[in-house]
């Protein structure tokens, strides 16, 4: 009995370092800037012949299509297809079904929050986002401060 209470401890013990450990690398992550970031977005518009306007936040985006129905706000239900990729080409998010979206606006990304109002409802738009308007350091499935390219359709807005 005294053995199974010992290695129950020893497997708590280090269950908690390990977690600290990972908290600890991601604590010692310094956000990117725009500015540092401009170049490589530039970059990446050019090789991948994205027509990318800059808009004032640092977000770059291309409008495929305007659409013409409802414009979303912060507090709009959109619902969405897309695709998300690093800029090494992976993809890291998808969903070719707007009815499993349906999120508030304002609770997605700030790319996300300033890029969508951009188009209406059945519009098409490309968005490069800079690390800061994306998830920075704060998402354990990234490499910290990634840049991230979407290419979103805007099925509906309510």
């Amino acid at each position: 009995m005294k053995i199974f209470f010992l290695a129950l401890l020893t497997v708590a013990i280090l269950l908690s370092q390990s977690g600290c450990q990972k908290k600890s690398s991601a604590s010692s992550c310094t956000p990117a800037s725009v500015a540092s970031e401009e170049p490589t977005i530039l970059a990446y518009a050019a090789n991948n012949g994205i027509f990318a306007t800059r808009h004032s936040s640092g977000l770059y985006y291309e409008i495929i299509s305007q659409g013409n129905g409802a414009t979303p706000s912060v507090n709009s239900k959109v619902f969405v297809t897309y695709t998300g990729k690093l800029l090494d080409g992976r993809v890291f998010d998808q969903q070719a079904d707007s009815s499993k979206t349906g999120w508030v606006l304002g609770s997605l990304i700030a790319g996300w929050q300033i890029g969508l109002p951009l188009i209406q409802k059945g519009g098409e738009i490309k968005l490069i986002i800079p690390s800061s308007l994306a998830y920075g350091c704060d998402d354990s499935r990234l490499p910290a401060n990634s840049i991230l390219y979407f290419d979103v359709h805007l099925a509906d807005v309510q």
